[in-house]
């Protein structure tokens, strides 16, 4: 097994330390190779510390200096940008990624969220389309979609999308919270509203939002 086979391994056996070592060799042995490298940052990345994130962009700067094309440390670059909050930042390398070949409904989902983060809804809505026509049972993903068409007052739409989630996933708290939103701004379902409501705090007691537009709807109609 070589160094960066080894080191995604310790990683999945939540090894940290032995991964570590095994990058640190494989960059040792092969400075010349970008993917060391990525895989170094990835997994710095991962930790989520504060401290190490400094220390992921420099490895997959280098990286990119070594292979300029690499889309895999663009990405990884994106995801660790995403992570610090420096959504515009992500955003412009979430799109160079999906333009240099990255496919699946990861890489336009997380376009879609760094530019929704960004304040750019609008920009966002193809993206978060295009994922969920790519990814069409992902629960997550249909969710998120759901949450954006009805931000831009798109309500339909987006009851057709929470109203998946919920089929697929009956215990969806937020699914149910929104659903419930929705119900209450856009319809006179006031019920149906409440019942989304409830449901949403009975399944996460800890989600306050639910109770207070329950209790704010329920105290509008004595």
């Amino acid at each position: 097994m070589d160094h960066n086979a080894e080191g995604i391994e310790a990683i999945r056996n939540e090894d940290y330390e032995k991964a570590v070592k095994a990058f640190s060799d494989a960059i040792e042995q092969n400075p010349e190779d970008p993917i060391g490298y990525i895989n170094f940052g990835n997994l710095l990345a991962t930790l989520g510390r504060p401290e190490e994130a400094g220390k992921a962009e420099r490895f997959f700067q280098k990286a990119l200096t070594l292979d300029p094309s690499s889309m895999t440390a663009v990405y990884g670059l994106a995801g660790l940008y995403y992570n610090e909050e420096r959504y515009d930042e992500a955003a412009k390398l979430y799109e160079k990624a999906i333009r240099g070949g990255i496919d699946g409904a990861d890489a336009p989902f997380m376009l879609a969220k760094s530019l929704e983060r960004s304040g750019k809804p609008k920009l966002a809505l193809p993206y978060m389309q295009r994922a969920a026509e790519l990814s069409p049972d992902d629960v997550q993903i249909r969710l998120s979609y759901g949450i954006l068409l009805a931000s831009l007052e798109m309500f339909g739409p987006a009851a057709d999308e929470l109203k998946f989630v919920l089929t697929a996933d009956p215990k969806n708290a937020d699914a149910h919270y929104n659903l419930g939103v929705l119900y209450a701004v856009s319809t006179q379902q006031k019920e149906d509203a409440l019942r989304h409501l409830k449901q949403a705090y009975t399944l996460d007691p800890e989600h306050v939002q639910a109770r207070y537009v329950y209790d704010m709807i329920s105290q509008a109609e004595e």
